[in-house]
């Protein structure tokens, strides 16, 4: 179905890239639950107005979806699409009042974050070895910025020379929503980067990303993906092994190490502190461990 059919889908998917500054992969999520819905009440209930649309359209469309065996966070994600699809009509004066307000979403299952362990990682940058070509350093180095800095993937990618401060030992992240934070990072860390800038291929030069593959192009997403999973491969047994584990694992290691919730959430870049709360459950279960062994009752 094309956005023109339901012409205000239009407008509010540019408010979500313009204003509200969403990836452009959270743009065609919200795109696709829109037009998904917007089908359905074509096909079921006649193309109803917009100021038409009740509530038991929408629980009518996500008891389709749910036949359709697909799981509850999926279902969470379209509700909310729908809550912010909703919430900006009102906000611009084309309905009065949502129908999402009857709405609720069902429960998740909290996963607890997924990380690597302290010696996991110790293995991985002191007994594993990388090829000294440009690909191998380029790949280690960018697996040390994950852990140390906790950084997205997209984040990372995009990192440019002009973000990172030698002087202050800290890196200017440009995270979700263009919301800027600041990461220390070690002198180590700042001595290797420096220096894998000034051997940059010269193929590279134009490039104003601080990583570029031997052919000096920006890196691809999967190409990261790919080799994150060769060197974690080669240390641990946890089932995924992607750029985020790595993140997990920042954010893990700080809490099991006594850093403050308020910081880990600003070191993150999340705007909730609900999002890092989850990471104090992995610390409890270490302080259970710890407590397992060494306490002489249990």
């Amino acid at each position: 179905m094309p956005i023109t059919d339901y012409p205000q889908i239009a407008p509010f998917l540019e408010y979500l890239q313009f204003e509200k500054r969403y990836s452009k992969h959270t743009i065609v999520a919200y795109q696709t639950d829109l037009e998904q819905f917007f089908q359905y009440l074509v096909n079921q209930f006649d193309n109803p107005a917009l100021d038409q649309i009740a509530a038991m359209f929408i629980r009518s469309w996500l008891a389709s979806v749910k036949e359709n065996e697909i799981s509850a966070k999926s279902i969470n994600r379209k509700i909310s699409t729908l809550k912010s699809f909703f919430k900006y009509q009102l906000k611009i004066g084309l309905i009065k009042t949502s129908p999402m307000g009857v709405i609720i979403s069902p429960k998740t299952k909290k996963r607890l974050p997924v990380f690597v362990s302290e010696k996991e990682v110790h293995t991985l940058f002191e007994h594993v070895e990388f090829p000294d070509t440009w690909e191998g350093r380029t790949q280690r180095l960018v697996l040390l910025l994950f852990y140390q800095t906790g950084m997205r993937l997209s984040e990372l990618i995009q990192l440019k020379e002009t973000q990172i401060d030698a002087s202050l030992k800290q890196v200017k992240v440009l995270g979700k929503g263009n919301k800027e934070r600041i990461i220390p990072i070690d002198a180590a860390l700042v001595k290797e980067l420096e220096s894998y800038q000034l051997n940059r291929p010269t193929k590279s030069a134009t490039i104003k990303t601080v990583f570029t593959s031997a052919k000096g192009k920006p890196l691809q997403p999967r190409a990261v993906y790919a080799f994150v999973k060769k060197y974690l491969g080669q240390v641990t047994t946890v089932q995924k092994k992607s750029p985020h584990i790595l993140r997990h694992s920042f954010a893990t290691h700080l809490m099991n190490n006594g850093a403050d919730l308020n910081a880990v959430k600003e070191l993150l870049g999340h705007s909730s502190l609900a999002a890092t709360q989850v990471y104090t459950h992995n610390t409890i279960e270490k302080l259970k461990e710890v407590f397992n062994k060494a306490h002489p009752k249990a």
